[in-house]
C-alpha cells in the first residue's frame, strides 16, 4: 500500500470522527435530547463523507492519473478502477 500525502489529512477526519461517535454513545447513555445527537450524527456523516472524498480523489490523482499519464500497459484496468472508485463518490 502506497500512502499518499493525503493520508495523514484522512487519519486526522476519521479519528476526529471517531472521537465524536464516542461522545455519541455516551449521550445517548446518558439520555440526551435526540435533536442534539442527530446533531451530532450528522458531523460524524458529515466527517466521514468528507474523509472519503479525499481519499478517492487522491486515488484519482495519483493512482490512475499517474498511470494515464505514463502509459500503463492496461489502460483497461485503469479504467475498470476509475469506474469502481466513482461509484463510492
Amino acid at each position: 500500500m502506497t500512502n499518499h500525502l493525503t493520508h495523514p489529512d484522512v487519519i486526522k477526519r476519521l479519528k476526529r470522527a471517531q472521537g465524536h461517535l464516542k461522545s455519541i454513545l455516551v449521550m445517548l447513555e446518558d439520555g440526551r435530547d435526540c435533536l442534539d445527537v442527530a446533531q451530532q450524527l450528522q458531523a460524524v456523516e458529515k466527517a466521514i463523507t468528507n474523509a472519503k472524498k479525499v481519499l478517492i480523489h487522491d486515488h484519482i490523482e495519483h493512482c490512475l492519473e499517474h498511470s494515464v499519464n505514463q502509459g500503463g500497459s492496461n489502460i483497461d484496468e485503469t479504467i475498470r478502477q476509475f469506474k469502481e472508485i466513482s461509484k463510492y463518490l
